[in-house]
């Protein structure tokens, strides 16, 4: 195997740009200076002005997985509807029972989205407090139609929303307080396009209110703390400062090539690889509405070997992944997100049908 780097078309990490990395490399400075308040101050309004939101936002040192503990931890009071349509939500479910909050699991077929119709029957029968959502499942391919999910929540105003768009923020427009999301989560490695270690999630006021009555909220990922901090532009423990730099120019580099034309480029290399897999006489995992905008999941008709497909792919440089947890080789995934442009995916996906036709 050759030891060169190679460009990652995986679900994440994924390739980040060479001006990124090079901001990481800047001096260490204070975390409990002014110097570094203005920063999380800047990346905090900006995050907002993406997100639609003008609720709390939080940084956190860690996965995504550490806010969506931390949520399940200081929002489920009562009783968690967890829902389950792929490997990481079927995760946060055993994550969920892991605290020892009480919870069940709504689950829809692999491949298939989970719907305003099951949200509403489970919602209706007041059992819950608290729901969990991936909106973009990873390990399938497929996105939620949460616009449609957040008016059934409407309906259920004493329960918080707490719904992970880790691998889909910043690819599409996703307006938070328009869709009334109480606590939204997501990191960095996916759409953002950087490297992994730092999480973002939001509070609403009826988040807070709630986080204030749940006892044993622990305290690294306890929301009552982010808040007191958040007073000051800053976090309750020592923040990854390298990414803080990263998340601070990656934001500015956003807002200048502007999101309508970032949510357009999403979708334009989307339905590229979408109809290279299909060209190539493959399928989508997902049905055409829920096929997620930030990576295709394909299923594997023509039975290639893609493991050796992956070997050999590996040797020209190019990394993609041979399928995720039960589906592995009987599906394969291709990342379209964060910077990645149209010729980036014209190359690969010609390497690829070249590798295959050597096979």
């Amino acid at each position: 195997m050759s030891d060169k780097h190679k460009k990652l078309f995986i679900p994440g990490p994924i390739e980040v740009a060479p001006e990124i990395l090079q901001a990481m490399a800047m001096p260490m400075i204070g975390h409990r200076t002014k110097e570094y308040a203005a920063i999380h101050g800047r990346i905090k309004a900006n995050l907002k002005k993406l997100l639609f939101t003008d609720n709390r936002v939080f940084l956190s040192t860690s996965s995504a997985f550490g806010p969506m503990e931390g949520a399940v931890r200081n929002l489920v009071k009562k009783r968690c509807a967890n829902f389950c349509n792929g490997a990481f939500s079927d995760k946060w479910h055993d994550v969920t029972i892991r605290t020892g909050k009480e919870a069940d699991a709504f689950k829809a077929e692999w491949g298939q989205p989970i719907t305003p119709e099951l949200v509403d029957k489970a919602l209706s029968t007041g059992k819950y407090d608290s729901m969990t959502l991936i909106h973009n499942e990873t390990s399938t391919g497929v996105m939620s139609p949460l616009p449609e999910i957040a008016e059934v929540l409407k309906k259920y105003p004493d329960v918080v929303s707490i719904i992970d768009t880790v691998s889909s923020m910043s690819a599409l427009k996703i307006p938070l307080d328009e869709l009334g999301i109480d606590c939204c989560i997501f990191g960095v490695q996916k759409a953002f396009a950087l490297p992994p270690g730092l999480a973002v999630f939001t509070a609403s006021e009826k988040t807070l209110s709630r986080a204030e009555t749940v006892e044993n909220r622990g305290y690294y990922f306890d929301f009552i703390e982010f808040a007191k901090n958040d007073e000051k532009d800053n976090t309750p423990s020592t923040p990854c400062i390298s990414q803080i730099y990263a998340m601070d120019l990656q934001l500015q580099r956003i807002f200048e090539e502007g999101l309508e034309a970032r949510w357009k480029r999403h979708e334009e290399i989307a339905n590229f690889v979408r109809e290279w897999v299909l060209s190539e006489g493959f399928e989508t995992f997902p049905e055409k509405p829920y096929r997620s905008m930030t990576l295709t999941c394909g299923v594997n008709k023509r039975e290639v070997d893609l493991a050796k497909l992956k070997s050999m792919m590996g040797e020209r440089g190019y990394a993609f992944d041979d399928g995720y947890g039960k589906i592995k080789g009987k599906t394969f995934r291709i990342a379209h997100m964060g910077d990645t442009k149209l010729e980036d995916l014209a190359d690969f996906t010609a390497n690829l049908k070249e590798c295959m036709a050597l096979m």
